[in-house]
């Protein structure tokens, strides 16, 4: 089934997704400070300015533990994929661009199943209705039982998956990198329907899975506005920009939200590469408040204020009724930051030198840091139970707990 909405398809599908990826990719490690290769990976006694920021001392007032690690296989490397796990009922379930899918008990690590494709499968995995699916980059979608991680079954889309597919109220929701979102049947894996956005001649590259609410998928594109489709046909209920693309160059109005967006009760909260940060209500789509400050990356969400980490390095608390800025931590400047999550009473970023650090939510000084190897970690950060897991680019998965 399709809307008015998917009928312009031939301009999406005449270029490349990959081409044009590249070319972002080039201008991302521009915009990000790259001006050496040397600058990614340490400064020497006299930084320069467009190095990544030295890591600064302080005396640690929470104590990070990992409690296991697991080497799911080959990484995403430089796909650009942000590839990290997802949780359900106690069990971590991530993938690597090997082929691998695999369940772990969230506390002790140990493997429960383990499903070994030819695929690369750098989107995924999603988890829900009894099922694990990840995607490809040549876009194939496959479908797990996730009790026993037998294949349940598999679908086709037209270009490549790289972020998660978003499962529940019987569709499974895959997000490929051309803007397109289809849904397939949960039960057999039939498409159901699907949705087309146009994308602007440039974008950051990554996107991240649909965002599933009762009646309502919400999905943030690349131009920087933020839809909401009717979950049983895909049918356009809203649109509203977090961040419009304005500036004279292509580069200057790269907008993205390639986070998943956040949904705290009725309140969506979605986060753009133009350092735009928007409450929105959802059923509606009307705005609450606007902040400049943010990033393309996932929002955490606190009792109290959101986290959101921008593309020069800096993480922001924003209070969740106003949009007003709590704080702001600049210590960490192009240091590629992922997304920030909340662990406990933290906020959590990881960068590109393996580091994990731990801000105070009520005033963003540095609690702790931790190295969770030596590769960069571009995903964001996932917290079930007090555990906060990582995936770095070599696909290694770690599992931590903070305490005081």
């Amino acid at each position: 089934m399709t809307t008015p909405a998917t009928m312009n398809l031939a301009a999406a599908h005449a270029a490349p997704t990959w081409r044009r990826a590249t070319i972002v990719l080039l201008c991302c490690a521009s915009l990000a400070g790259c001006g050496t290769v040397r600058g990614w990976f340490g400064g020497g006694a006299k930084q320069k300015p467009s190095e990544p920021a030295a890591l600064t001392e302080f005396a640690p007032s929470a104590t990070p533990a990992k409690i296991w690690g697991a080497k799911l296989g080959k990484g995403e490397g430089r796909v650009g994929a942000r590839q990290g796990p997802a949780v359900a009922d106690g069990r971590v379930y991530a993938a690597a661009a090997g082929g691998v899918v695999r369940a772990l008990d969230l506390q002790t690590g140990a493997t429960l199943w383990q499903y070994q494709s030819d695929l690369r499968l750098t989107g995924g995995p999603g988890v829900g209705d009894g099922l694990v699916v990840a995607g490809s980059l040549e876009g194939d979608v496959v479908a797990l039982d996730a009790a026993s991680g037998a294949l349940r079954w598999t679908a086709k889309v037209n270009n490549e998956v790289i972020a998660a597919p978003a499962i529940g109220q019987g569709l499974v929701l895959v997000r490929s990198n051309d803007g397109r979102v289809s849904a397939f049947d949960a039960q057999n894996g039939e498409r159901r329907w699907f949705w087309n956005h146009d994308l602007p001649a440039l974008t950051v590259r990554g996107n991240d899975a649909p965002l599933l609410a009762p009646g309502f998928v919400f999905v943030g594109n690349d131009d920087g506005t933020l839809s909401a489709l009717q979950i049983s046909d895909g049918r356009p209920l809203w649109e509203l920009p977090v961040a419009p693309p304005e500036g004279r160059s292509e580069l200057d109005r790269m907008a993205d939200i390639d986070g998943t967006p956040a949904l705290d009760g009725t309140t969506l909260y979605a986060s753009s590469y133009k350092k735009h940060t928007m409450a929105i209500d959802g059923p509606s789509g009307r705005p609450m408040w606007a902040s400049d400050h943010g990033g393309a990356g996932r929002v955490g969400v606190a009792s109290d204020r959101v986290v959101v980490s921008d593309p020069a390095g800096v993480v922001w608390a924003l209070d969740k009724t106003s949009g007003s800025a709590f704080w702001q931590q600049d210590k960490l400047a192009r240091r590629n930051l992922s997304a920030a999550a909340v662990h406990g009473d933290y906020a959590l970023v990881a960068d590109f030198d393996g580091y994990l650090h731990w801000l105070r939510l009520d005033n963003g000084e540095f609690a702790a840091r931790a190295r969770a190897g030596r590769s960069p970690v571009r995903a964001a950060p996932v917290v079930s139970g007090g555990i906060a897991l990582v995936q770095n680019i070599d696909g290694d998965l770690s599992a931590w707990r903070i305490a005081e």
